[in-house]
């Protein structure tokens, strides 16, 4: 289609995607590039704990271009490269500068990790590796493959992961004391 941009790692649960959208209309719909209204598309993509704070935001506020910019201003910024300075102290870009307006709030999409508890990797297993491990489950009964198998075969478990395999297994009356 046209020229697209992602900033961001498409697995994160926060990324952007700029992209042509004059361009986009212009392929689907035969319009002349010159008489597209929107001639670039800026699209926040947010999963799971930073979508909800981003509607919380919403809800709260119930002013779209107010939440956008906060998120944006959070997670983006733009910099003219000083060699003679720390990266942290370049000076913000006069054109991203004006893209993002004057004293722009910061949108935090996150609340403190809870502690691990396995049945959150579970749920995770779930929801998210589930239906491709059966898709490929699948295929490997159709192919008469062991894909599968062989990926499971060659997994290598870290100590963390030792770890949580000998505390899921332990037995309730070998952890539960009893007064004497």
């Amino acid at each position: 289609m046209g020229n697209t941009l992602y900033i961001g790692s498409l697995q994160s649960e926060v990324y952007f995607c700029i992209y042509e959208k004059d361009y986009e209309q212009y392929k689907k719909n035969d319009i002349p590039i010159e008489d597209a209204e929107v001639k670039n598309r800026f699209e926040i993509r947010l999963k799971n704990e930073r979508a909800y704070y981003a509607v919380r935001d919403l809800l709260v506020y119930d002013n779209p271009e107010h939440t956008a910019f906060k998120i944006i201003n959070r997670y983006i910024r733009f910099v003219d490269k000083d060699d003679s300075k720390p990266r942290s102290d370049w000076k913000l870009n006069e054109e991203w500068a004006w893209f993002i307006g004057n004293n722009r709030e910061r949108l935090k999409l996150t609340t403190k990790p809870e502690p691990y508890s396995f049945q959150r990797t579970l749920n995770w297993l779930s929801h998210q590796v589930a239906p491709t491990l059966k898709v490929a489950i699948k295929l490997d009964e159709i192919n008469q493959t062991q894909v599968v198998k062989d990926i499971l075969d060659h997994a290598k478990l870290t100590d963390r992961h030792k770890q949580i395999l000998k505390q899921q297994s332990v037995k309730e009356q070998d952890v539960i004391t009893t007064k004497k």
